[in-house]
């Protein structure tokens, strides 16, 4: 669900600015890139805590690079937005395994997992809630609601939040009062990158020791969360909560005797998310409405 969330709020940012970023899967997998390369070169060097700030800020660092190449693309050479998209998401998993060759030998980059809280201070000592959410878990699931939070602050108690959201709905409208529409995608789609980036690495850290440059799909469900919340923070914290339950379901139900008595295919668990994204959206899509100005191209001179 984290990684799910953190990701689709980093799209909301960009969309609201009426700019489409479909590139979120490859800046997930860039972001995840140089976070784990980060922590496989230096692990033996720098204790836990501050070698996870460290790959945390790398890798939302290098979500903003790729996210200015898309923003350059899509607002100063006025490009289809999809399709600069596309090219992010094809050069991004290519880059990361040509990379990891030239700095490990292999396009697999492991890592030592040295990051797990045992259990939080008095938090993790909670009858029932304690086990469930204190215990055996990680410092970035704690982060994802954190920017959660900041995220509706932001969009909708801020200046800066109107201006951005007036952007994606009538950016003639906006210019016409002194809003710098350009500068405002700009920074959508900046902080859109730093949270796609932040994310990839979010969900590696928990679910592998190894980074083979793929985050599973995962940018693109980021997207189907995104447009299932119908561009708001709080559903997409009930979306990305769906879509995270059928992923566990796929990853676990091994363990899950109901479900493994069923003598169901695995395959068929790997593809129930993606089965159920599809789903989803075909009943959901048309009620969801979009940023009004999604995709356009804004020309002054069309004002």
């Amino acid at each position: 669900m984290i990684p799910l969330m953190i990701v689709a709020l980093g799209g909301l940012f960009s969309e609201k600015s009426g700019i489409i970023n479909i590139a979120l899967e490859g800046k997930m997998v860039l972001g995840a890139f140089a976070g784990i390369l980060t922590i496989s070169l230096l692990q033996d060097s720098i204790s836990a805590v501050p070698l996870l700030a460290l790959a945390l800020g790398i890798a939302t660092v290098m979500g903003i690079a790729v996210s200015l190449l898309h923003a350059y693309a899509s607002i100063n050479l006025k490009a289809n937005q999809v399709i600069s998209g596309i090219a992010i998401n094809m050069f991004a998993p290519a880059f990361a395994i040509y990379v990891s060759r030239l700095a490990v030998g292999t396009q697999n980059v492991g890592f030592r997992n040295q990051f797990r809280i045992e259990s939080v201070p008095l938090l993790g000592n909670i009858p029932l809630i304690g086990p469930m959410f204190f215990q055996n878990t990680y410092f970035t699931t704690f982060l994802g609601f954190v920017i959660l939070g900041i995220s509706t602050f932001v969009l909708y108690k801020t200046k800066f939040g109107l201006r951005l959201r007036a952007c994606g709905e009538h950016p003639g409208a906006a210019d016409s009062v002194g809003i710098n529409v350009a500068r405002m995608r700009y920074a959508g789609v900046i902080i859109s990158g730093a949270l796609a980036g932040l994310g990839g690495l979010v969900f590696i850290i928990p679910v592998s020791v190894v980074f083979s440059g793929t985050v599973s799909g995962y940018g693109f469900l980021a997207l189907a969360v995104l447009i299932f919340g119908g561009w708001n923070p709080i559903k997409i914290v009930f979306a990305a909560f769906f879509f995270g339950l059928m992923q566990t379901i796929a990853a676990s139900y091994t363990a899950i005797p109901f479900l493994n008595a069923l003598q169901i295919p695995a395959h068929f668990y790997r593809m129930l998310p993606y089965v159920l994204t599809l789903v989803v959206l075909a009943f959901t899509s048309k009620k969801t409405i979009a940023p009004k100005a999604l995709g356009e191209v804004y020309d002054k001179g069309k004002r």
